[in-house]
């Protein structure tokens, strides 16, 4: 299959994240196990049903709970069913919409702390109306930590063809990077293709660049919930009024999330790291505006084994955020610690 790679090469040492298998690389009878799981919490399970005014107080009162036959609050199975979903999101990428539920099996609990996984078989695969796309039915199971099936969803999507999805069409877009070290998925034992995230140690190269994708949209909401979260008290962050009266300009987003969300955006491709040990040389030459789209790109530094650690590595990267004119909003460099080949906890936790 072609697209089971996670890069496009846009010139050499140059490369641009992918995400999706298109429509002729999927055949009836395929599984896929999608990576990573959630843990769900209760505080997960309680704004879900407090946000939908969900009046089912066995989602967030625990006395009346604690007297069901549950004995703990019961996870709300809708947000069970988006996060399915959201899981899937990387091999079905490519979709154009989904066409239709045709049924949604909730066949166990789920209560606070229960991690889930998601696993597809594709049911079956036709041409559809579009040209552009075909359409595959998809069966979905939702799995715990203990490997019960929690949820059975079945539906159908259209996916875009091979060079068809819009993306393919954006400028400078390059080709399909099949290096064994980029692979999207890896077969486990039974053949069912399991979805990887990011380059172990051994597979960086210095010098080479990596375009993160895709960018972050950062809106007011969020900047002021996490300058608020964080007890930052100043009301330029997160009051509309104070900006505009006093300041004479909207909100300012909170320059700390800034960082956090640029980091965030590297780790499809640092998705193997441990720690991080650093970060340097923290610039920021223009603000971040609200509603404002900013994209990352990465330069690999210079890189070591690790003295204490023999299943680890030490990396030193240079990542770069620009807006949507073009120009550098944040730039820093940072070290971290990156899991080697042999290393890493993935066989025994499932990955």
């Amino acid at each position: 299959m072609s697209s089971l790679f996670a890069y496009t090469r846009l010139s050499p040492g140059r490369y641009r994240e992918r995400f999706g298998l298109t429509f002729e690389d999927f055949a009836v009878g395929q599984i896929f196990d999608h990576r990573p799981g959630v843990t769900v919490t209760q505080q997960d399970n309680l704004e879900e049903a407090l946000d939908t005014l969900n009046n089912a107080q066995l989602h967030y009162d625990l006395n009346y709970a604690e007297n069901t036959e549950w004995k703990a609050n019961l996870g709300v199975s809708t947000l069970t069913l988006q996060r399915l979903f959201g899981m899937t999101s990387r091999t079905f990428y490519r979709r154009g919409a989904v066409l239709g539920i045709d049924g949604i099996e909730m066949t166990n609990p789920v209560f606070g702390g229960d991690t889930l996984y998601a696993r597809t078989r594709i049911a079956a695969k036709t041409e559809g109306a579009d040209a552009d796309a075909g359409v595959l039915e998809l069966v979905t199971e939702g799995i715990n930590q203990r490997q019960e099936i929690i949820a059975r969803i079945r539906w159908r999507i259209d996916l875009f063809k091979a060079g068809r999805h819009p993306e393919d069409r954006l400028s400078g877009n390059g080709a399909i990077a099949e290096e064994e070290r980029f692979r999207s998925h890896h077969p486990t034992d039974d053949g069912t293709l399991m979805e990887q995230t990011g380059l172990y140690f051994e597979d960086f190269i210095e010098g080479e660049n990596f375009e993160h994708w895709p960018g972050k949209s950062i809106t007011a909401a969020e900047s002021a919930r996490h300058a608020q979260r964080s007890l930052e008290i100043h009301p330029r962050y997160s009051d509309p009024s104070y900006a505009a009266s006093v300041l004479g300009h909207p909100i300012d987003v909170f320059e700390p999330f800034i960082i956090g969300a640029m980091t965030a955006l590297t780790t499809r491709t640092f998705g193997r790291v441990v720690a991080n040990l650093g970060w340097t040389d923290i610039a920021m030459p223009r603000a971040v505006r609200l509603g404002e789209t900013i994209r990352a790109v990465s330069t690999i530094g210079a890189k070591r084994p690790s003295a204490r650690r023999p299943t680890q590595g030490i990396l030193h990267a240079e990542t770069t955020a620009y807006g949507e004119d073009g120009t550098v909003v944040c730039s820093f460099k940072r070290v971290f610690l990156v899991y080697r080949r042999d290393g890493g906890p993935y066989r025994a936790a499932g990955y």
